[in-house]
Parts: structure tokens; C-alpha cells; sequence
């Protein structure tokens, strides 16, 4: 009963995660800026943070299993 909502926590953050690390990858690899406003080297730095640390967290989720 209390693994399934480590299951759907774990799984939101590992997809959210890797989605928003190829998300950035792209806007990246096109010189496009991942946010407007931002110094482009902060914010794909940032991005890159938080995307890592999401999978992270996810891969913990579901390794605690």
C-alpha cells in the first residue's frame, strides 16, 4: 500500500527530469536561450541543475523499493 505512491512520485520525477534535460539539450544545441531574460549560460546551467536533481530524487524513489 505504501509503495505505490513512491512509485508514481518516483516515476513523475525521473520522466519530468529527463524530459526537461532534453528540453534543455535542444534549446542548447540550437543557441536558442532556455529562458528569456536570463543570462543563457545561467540558465541552462540552472536548467541542468534541476533536471539532474529531479532524476535524482526519482531514481531514489525507486531504488527504495
Amino acid at each position: 500500500m505504501e509503495s505505490g505512491p513512491m512509485i508514481f512520485a518516483g516515476m513523475v520525477l525521473a520522466l519530468f527530469g529527463g524530459a526537461l534535460l532534453v528540453w534543455t539539450a535542444v534549446r542548447v544545441g540550437h543557441r536558442e536561450p532556455v529562458a528569456q531574460g536570463v543570462s543563457p549560460v545561467a540558465s541552462a546551467a540552472l536548467a541542468l541543475l534541476a533536471s539532474c536533481a529531479a532524476v535524482a530524487v526519482g531514481v531514489w524513489c525507486l531504488a527504495r523499493l
